[in-house]
C-alpha cells in the first residue's frame, strides 16, 4: 500500500517536473534575417542511444514534418533539390536513464489530544528509494549552409511516459514540442 502511495508520488512529482522549459542559444553575430532557404543535413534525425526501441521511421517522419511546418511558418522555405540551403536542420532525439532519490512520510494517524502534548495515532515511518525513469530531450540545430558552423540550437526535455499513447496523440505531443522549441526563431 505505501509502495503504491509512493510511486504515485513519484508519478505526480515527475509530471510536474515537465515544465515547458525550452533552452536555446544562438550566435549573436548572424545576420538571421539572411536566411531564406534550408534543407536537412542528413541524417535529418539523430538517435542516442541508437536503440531499435527509440528509433524509429514513424517518429523520425512525424518530427520532420513539425519542423518543416514550423519553419515554413517563420518564412524559411526548403531549398529546391540540388540548390545550397542558407540553413542546414538537424534534430537529435536523445532518450537518458535518471535516476531520483524519494522519501516517503506514513502513519501517525493525525494529532488528538489536548494542547499541552499527547496524541493518539500510528507509528510513524519513513521510506526512502530510488526512483528509475527516462528523460528524453529533443534538439533542434540550425548550421549555416556557407561555414557549416551552427548558429541556432533549442532544445526541451520530457519525462518518458509509460502510457501507450495513439499515433494521433504522438503526433500532436511533438507537434507541440517542436512549435514550443521553435517559438522565439529568429531570435530578436
Amino acid at each position: 500500500m505505501f509502495r503504491c502511495i509512493a510511486v504515485v508520488c513519484v508519478a505526480l512529482m515527475l509530471a510536474a517536473c515537465q515544465t515547458d522549459r525550452v533552452s536555446r542559444d544562438f550566435d549573436a553575430q548572424r545576420d538571421f534575417g539572411g536566411y531564406r532557404t534550408w534543407a536537412w543535413k542528413e541524417p535529418g534525425l539523430q538517435y542516442q542511444p541508437n536503440d531499435p526501441r527509440i528509433k524509429s521511421d514513424l517518429t523520425e517522419q512525424r518530427i520532420r514534418q513539425s519542423v518543416s511546418e514550423q519553419l515554413d511558418q517563420r518564412g524559411l522555405r526548403m531549398a529546391a533539390p540540388g540548390a545550397k540551403a542558407d540553413l542546414q536542420v538537424q534534430a537529435w532525439l536523445i532518450v537518458e536513464n535518471r535516476q531520483q532519490m524519494v522519501t516517503t512520510n506514513y502513519g501517525g494517524g493525525g494529532y488528538w489530544g489536548n494542547p499541552w502534548g499527547g496524541y493518539w495515532g500510528g507509528p510513524i515511518g519513513t521510506e526512502t528509494r530510488n526512483v528509475d525513469y527516462k528523460v528524453s530531450t529533443l534538439q533542434i540545430d540550425m548550421l549555416d549552409g556557407m561555414d557549416g558552423k551552427l548558429v541556432w540550437r533549442g532544445s526541451t526535455e520530457q519525462v518518458v511516459s509509460d502510457n501507450n499513447a495513439n499515433p494521433a496523440a504522438r503526433e500532436l505531443a511533438l507537434r507541440q514540442t517542436v512549435q514550443k522549441i521553435l517559438q522565439q526563431y529568429p531570435p530578436h
